[in-house]
């Protein structure tokens, strides 16, 4: 089969490599569509991401979708042909986070595309039967793939306790931005507030169903707040130091701060606005148990991500599409078809 393979900083090559065998309780997809995700652009630039190195050549991506091909010892043949959204980390479903249903904390996980483990940019991939979650008709291949990133939305708005008649401030317009602030509108928010400085990404976050868009190159969000209630949730979905700080110091009492993007290891924090406020600060990882939410929410049309790609490539321009997102400022979700 061949696959996308990201050999060292700045260099991917497609290679063949041996076709996968399931194990028991495992499926073998073929695969047709993989998202890029800022992740995939960051490994590519930087050969790693905190302690993640890459060290061996490692084939990229974890959002994807496909059709299951074949299938392991003890998984039910009539699988074959089902078309599925791949859940890319299976955990250990023993140790005490997991058994507390927070399997995005298992110590043990095993996750696409984080080093040493292979991704999913290929032909084909295996995956634990568990995490092959099957799609409708109704949701195409591309939105499939994108139910990964869907489900950051989902995990964001459930740990900011986001429901009918909050108040949400989304930063940062980029995919997982507007698919948080669509999850934040379909849970009830009655105002769901987004800001950035990419006016064509505003443009989408307000054509997907943001209330408003604030362009903070031309506003600070302290403007942007006079004379009206501050957002009761802050979705920070950028990772920048100063667009976590000025969301924090938006946020009314009681407010809650997720913290979705990823930053550096260390930022300037307002902590006596926190302490004034009662605010609670929280952060996430990942997510749990979010894909039947994330298929009911596209199947139902309370969630586009179709809209989202504005670029499409073939496996054997995989290089050009994890720099399409990175270098175009129009760009919003590059997807890969292994495929063609």
């Amino acid at each position: 089969m061949r696959a996308a393979v990201l050999n060292r900083p700045g260099e991917v090559e497609v290679v063949e490599r041996p076709t996968p065998e399931p194990g028991p309780h495992e499926v073998l997809v073929r695969v047709r569509a993989v998202g890029v995700c800022g992740s995939d652009t960051h490994y590519y630039d930087h050969g790693r991401i905190g302690r993640f190195v890459v060290e061996a050549p490692l084939v990229l991506g974890h959002e994807s979708a496909g059709v299951i091909e074949a299938v392991g010892e003890r998984v039910d043949p009539a699988r074959v042909g089902q078309r599925v959204s791949i859940e890319p980390g299976v955990p250990c479903r023993r140790c005490t986070q997991c058994l507390a249903g927070r399997y995005n904390l298992c110590p043990d996980m095993v996750f696409y595309a984080t080093p040493p483990v292979d991704g999913s940019l290929a032909e084909l991939a295996v995956i634990d039967e568990a995490f092959a979650h099957p799609v409708p008709d109704s949701v195409s291949d591309e939105a499939a793939a994108l139910l990964e990133p869907l489900s950051v939305g989902i995990w964001a708005c459930r740990k900011g306790g986001v429901g009918p008649g909050s108040r949400v401030l989304v930063t940062g317009a980029g995919p997982i931005g507007i698919v948080a602030a669509q999850v934040a509108r379909a849970s009830g928010a009655a105002e769901v507030v987004v800001a950035d400085v990419n006016p064509h990404r505003l443009s989408a976050a307000t054509a997907l169903g943001a209330s408003r868009a604030v362009d903070t190159a031309e506003t600070s969000l302290e403007q942007a707040y006079v004379g009206r209630p501050g957002p009761d949730v802050l979705l920070e979905c950028s990772g920048h130091p100063g667009a976590t700080a000025d969301g924090i110091r938006a946020l009314a009492p009681a407010g809650v701060a997720v913290l979705v993007g990823m930053g550096g290891d260390e930022l300037p924090l307002p902590l006596s606005v926190v302490q004034e406020r009662e605010l609670t600060v929280t952060g996430t990882f990942r997510y749990a148990n979010t894909w039947l939410t994330a298929i009911a929410l596209v199947a139902t049309g309370q969630v586009d991500l179709d809209a989202l790609v504005t670029a499409r490539f073939p496996l054997a321009q995989a290089e050009r599409a994890l720099t399409a997102s990175r270098d175009d400022p129009h760009s919003l979700k590059a997807v890969i078809l292994p495929q063609t």
